[in-house]
């Protein structure tokens, strides 16, 4: 099928406007990809709008796939090799009638795969349009992780205490030179721990030696889970063979150090970060996955709502000032500031950042890693960007009054300048910029918006169940209300307050939660903040400046989030405190 009318037909249906049209259409043939997979990969727009009007061009029904109906006997009827070539997946199989799903039906070599199993297996074929993320969701249960790593360890035939650091050897009198072992099996367990990991969605891999063994940690949704664990004789081999991808020293071992990688899994590019750390018992690895599938969203997907969201939209408007996101490392600010980046990434505007490190790439803004180790750091780099005629500005973090100094004449200058502050809350910002040394007259002139935020679990929506709160949560839920704009307040009334929680499902594999969602607070400059700032501002004074304007604070939006049923009230009251 013709790429060209897909994009048309999108155009038509008022889905997709014609100069980004136009511009998917160019960049894609450069990028050796389809404009449909541009599209999908830049989330542009929903991905079932695409199917819907992608079914209607083949003349093949669309469907949305409940993944949880579909069981492991099933997968059995598509080999994963096949189902992850061709992108097609089983759905349902009912008296010798098989209902497949795929991305591609119109793909020739998908079909004639299709009509080979068909003909194999004696059953007739009914096909329906899906869309990719449906597809990749089914395909995460063909994950025979375990399997593949002890068939693996087996192959590799090792021998008690060979491999082992002197800390864990119990050395042996006897004990001769040890033998070598082949690197093919060794090579499958590194990929089969990266393919698991990007498979969970997981942002951080730890390989962690022990006195006995090598344990294998993935982080999801925030929390640390043992994958598995390894025997403690492989473990320089693993790492080793981390070290090579990541194009590491493979004879230091005595200091920490950092590398990257790059590789496709599941048909995308992932990132790997990669940071050794050494330990008595060996060399510890940190690996951080940046996988832009699941680390780029949308300010919606972050769950920026309501007045918070029209505040961080006219903000970006404005032709210059900073935008400023406080919050704790690992709060989600950067996941942020690449939200705002796409709504701000046009043909027209030249946006160019400063980051330690490049997390994800984005295709439109030209990204710079700082390397402080040869001077290049985000003070000089500042320096540098100023002569590359940007519109937009993303500075990663400021760190030191260089870089104040430097981002406030940037945003004076007329730039918008995004970047984030280690402070506790968004009242801090303020006091935190005048304690680097900015002039306080300046910041009326240059701050837009100021923000913090905090990442909390996201209840299952498959499994959620609601409850009528206790009386002293019910108190707590009711005192947050009052401080929100009343025209907010009203849609939950004033009787008995009703909240969720998530017993847990196959969906959520029993964990009754499913990724994370961002708490906020917003609040931007006035002419009466300009004046306390001018005065001589303290946070008491910014405080009650906020609540003039009638800001929701992290507990209060983390109280409306629990009464929509997104996020539980325990993990609200335990992560932010009242204000």
């Amino acid at each position: 099928m013709e790429d060209s009318k897909i994009i048309e037909a999108l155009v038509v249906s008022g889905a997709l406007d014609r100069q980004t049209a136009d511009l998917m259409t160019r960049e894609a043939p450069k990028q050796g990809k389809t404009a449909e997979e541009l599209l999908y990969s830049r989330q542009l727009i929903p991905e079932e709008t695409v199917a819907k009007v992608k079914s209607q061009i083949l003349k093949l029904p669309y469907k949305k796939v409940d993944v949880d109906a579909i069981k492991d006997d099933l997968l059995k009827m598509i080999p994963g090799e096949t189902a992850n070539t061709y992108k097609m997946v089983p759905l349902s199989f009912d008296k010798k009638l098989l209902v497949v799903g795929m991305v591609n039906p119109d793909n020739l070599a998908a079909q004639e795969a299709l009509r080979f199993l068909a003909k194999e297996n004696k059953i007739n074929l009914g096909v329906y349009l899906i869309t990719p993320s449906d597809a990749d969701r089914v395909l995460k249960k063909y994950s025979f992780f375990v399997e593949d790593i002890n068939a693996a360890i087996q192959s590799l035939g090792v021998k008690p205490g060979q491999g082992l650091s002197e800390f864990q050897r119990i050395i042996k009198l006897e004990e001769g030179m040890s033998t070598g072992v082949s690197d093919a099996p060794v090579i499958r367990i590194v990929a089969s721990m990266f393919k698991e990991a990007v498979n969970l969605e997981a942002s951080d891999l730890h390989i962690e030696p022990q006195r006995t063994r090598l344990r294998v940690r993935f982080r999801i949704d925030g929390e640390l889970q043992e994958a598995l664990s390894f025997p403690a004789e492989i473990q320089q081999q693993i790492v080793s063979r981390v070290k090579v991808l990541s194009s590491m020293k493979l004879d230091e071992t005595r200091v920490p150090q950092d590398g990257r990688f790059r590789t496709r899994i599941f048909d995308r590019e992932i990132d790997f970060r990669v940071a050794t750390f050494p330990t008595p018992t060996g060399e510890k690895v940190a690996i951080r996955v940046l996988d832009s599938k699941t680390g780029l969203k949308s300010l919606d997907d972050l769950g920026v709502v309501g007045k918070n969201l029209e505040l961080l939209k006219a903000g970006i408007d404005k032709p210059y000032g900073m935008i400023l996101l406080t919050g704790p490392t690992g709060s989600g600010k950067t996941t942020t500031l690449y939200a705002l980046l796409q709504i701000l990434n046009k043909e027209n505007v030249n946006i160019v950042s400063l980051e330690d490190p490049v997390e994800y790439t984005v295709d439109g803004v030209n990204q710079s890693q700082v390397h402080p180790e040869i001077g290049y750091d985000f003070a000089s780099g500042l320096r540098e960007i100023l002569r590359q005629d940007p519109d937009v500005i993303m500075v990663g973090e400021i760190r030191d009054s260089e870089t104040a100094g430097l981002a406030v004449h940037a945003a004076l200058t007329g730039h918008v300048v995004l970047s984030t502050l280690h402070t506790n809350n968004s009242i801090g910002i303020i006091p935190r910029l005048v304690d680097m040394g900015v002039q306080s007259f300046l910041l009326p002139s240059v701050l837009n918006v100021l923000a913090s935020q905090r990442l909390i679990t996201r209840l299952c929506q498959k499994c959620k169940k609601s409850y009528e709160a206790s009386p002293t949560i019910a108190d707590i839920v009711r005192a947050s209300l009052k401080k929100v704009p009343v025209s907010v307040a009203a849609k939950y009334g004033n009787g008995s307050v009703t909240l969720f929680r998530s017993p847990g499902c196959a969906f959520c594999k029993q964990k009754g939660v499913v990724g994370r969602v961002a708490l906020f607070e917003v609040f931007q400059m006035t002419p009466e903040l300009s004046l306390i700032v001018t005065e001589g501002a303290t946070e008491t004074k910014i405080l009650a400046e906020a609540k003039r304007q009638e800001t929701i604070f992290l507990r209060e939006d983390g109280v409306l989030k629990a009464l929509e049923g997104l996020v539980s009230i325990e993990e609200v009251i335990k992560e932010t405190a009242e204000v």
